[in-house]
């Protein structure tokens, strides 16, 4: 099975304070780490389980500039065959943009599959794999957990509202977005990142797809970053039930939730 797996280089916030830019539009990054979207390992993890299982191919692609390249060692140094930038620089996307620049160069590859992660870290928009699969006219399922052989077919399990799960079947080709814990993500050695360092990755720019930046403005573009509003905390309720429940009731009818 020849699977492509679409990637995204993200910061990694966690345990950090953010800051907001002068423009209020986008957070200062020049002091963040950047890692490998969550999802998006998954989604790689399970390109190169299916490989392996299948003696396929795995093909890994971003849309970015140089420094994303560095989530495209790391799937070569997990064990994917080729790896494609398609160079974003000077550019603003929007999810839309981002469906459309992949589905450019995937029409152009042989794959039974195409992977993305659920969403990304950083916007958690859980769009762009949808888009990409309606750009190419592939059925799709998104936040998928499981995988099955068929012939012809794939079985997955995909989560829904509530812990509830459902199983269905699916024509290949098809697009499927991952949920994370859908497998293990493999181990990447020093050693490994070293020899993908040397592998070649090609990119691809815009004049090659034969698009013109200006027909790239994003249909979706943030207004305006801000921290939400600070608030004097939570209110602790005490005294006996019948107490409390008066309380809650007589809070709720003065914030207007309830007449």
């Amino acid at each position: 099975m020849d699977v492509v797996v679409c990637l995204r280089r993200v910061p990694f916030t966690q345990e950090v304070d953010l800051e907001i830019d002068k423009g209020q539009r986008q957070i200062l990054a020049e002091n963040l780490a950047f890692v490998l979207n969550d999802w998006d390992n998954y989604a790689l993890e399970e390109a190169i389980s299916l490989k392996e299982r299948t003696k396929g191919t795995v093909t890994a692609i971003t849309v970015g500039t140089e420094e994303d390249e560095e989530v495209l060692r790391r799937a070569l140094a997990m064990g994917a065959d080729t790896a494609i930038r398609i160079d974003s620089e000077g550019l603003t996307l929007d999810p839309r943009n981002i469906a459309r620049l992949l589905a450019r160069v995937i029409r152009g590859l042989r794959f039974h599959l195409i992977l993305t992660g659920a969403q990304s870290d950083d916007l958690n928009e859980g769009c762009v794999g949808a888009m990409l699969a309606e750009e190419l006219g592939l059925p799709h399922a998104s936040v998928v957990n499981k995988i099955e052989l068929g012939e012809d077919v794939l079985e997955i399990k995909v989560e829904l509202e509530g812990g509830i799960e459902e199983i269905s079947t699916i024509k290949l080709p098809c697009l499927l977005t991952i949920q994370t814990g859908i497998n293990e993500p493999r181990y990447v050695s020093v050693m490994g990142i070293r020899k993908a360092a040397k592998k070649e990755l090609k990119v691809v720019t815009i004049e090659e797809l034969s698009l013109d930046k200006e027909a790239l403005v994003p249909d979706v573009y943030v207004e305006r970053l801000f921290y939400p509003p600070e608030t004097g905390g939570a209110e602790i309720l005490e005294g006996d039930p019948h107490i409390v429940a008066e309380k809650i009731l007589r809070i709720l009818r003065e914030r207007g939730v309830i007449s």
